[in-house]
């Protein structure tokens, strides 16, 4: 299973990190050691998810910048809440691989227009709480019943977005399991930044 594979190799990325570059006549730019790429079910069909190619890439345009102003873009904790996981890109990737995870970009509408993370769904923080039932919770008297909530994984820009926190607290408030709630901290700039795969908005 792709999950188990890539925790495996977890420990030897850093090992591929600390080699000399040039150590290889041919650079491959792998996800791990042992793995080039997944491939994963989307709502428009299969994606591979891997990385750019070319060694010389970098970020451009509004994804390179490094300070914007705070308000209100501030660096965001490392657990939006208590009982939440945060994970990295190779946590992230077995998620999309599996069925029963959801994994939910909570960027509003333009910015998921702009390109997202193959297999992710938009539902933007500001209507996370109302779409609760799209993430296995069924609305009762009382509010919201997520005693069959589905495995979630939230994610926005990256480590200066607050909208995926916001979305966070606010799902846990109504009744979302925190236990059930992964946060991808890292988001759009970072998987950008790692040049893998990023596609059109989709759902």
């Amino acid at each position: 299973m792709i999950r188990t594979a890539i925790r495996a190799a977890l420990p030897a990325v850093a090992l591929a990190v600390a080699l000399p570059a040039g150590a290889e006549e041919d650079p491959r730019v792998g996800l791990t050691p042992e793995i080039d790429s997944v491939t994963v079910e989307t709502r428009s069909g299969s994606v591979e998810i891997r990385r750019v190619q070319d060694p010389e890439n970098r970020l451009e345009g509004s994804w390179a910048l490094t300070s914007r102003p705070c308000p209100e873009f501030c660096i965001q904790p490392h657990e939006p809440a208590e009982g939440v996981s945060t994970i990295g890109e190779l946590e992230l990737i077995g998620m999309l691989q599996d069925p029963e995870v959801i994994v939910v970009d909570s960027r509003t509408p333009d910015w998921f227009a702009g390109g997202t993370i193959p297999g992710a769904v938009n539902i933007p923080y500001t209507e996370a709480v109302d779409r609760m039932s799209e993430l296995g919770c069924e609305i009762d008297f009382d509010g919201w019943d997520c005693t069959e909530a589905s495995a979630v994984a939230l994610f926005c820009n990256g480590l200066w977005c607050g909208q995926s926190p916001v979305a966070i607290r606010r799902m846990i408030e109504a009744g979302f399991p925190a236990e059930k709630i992964s946060y991808y901290r890292g988001g759009m700039q970072t998987w950008r930044l790692l040049g893998l795969t990023v596609t059109g908005g989709e759902g």
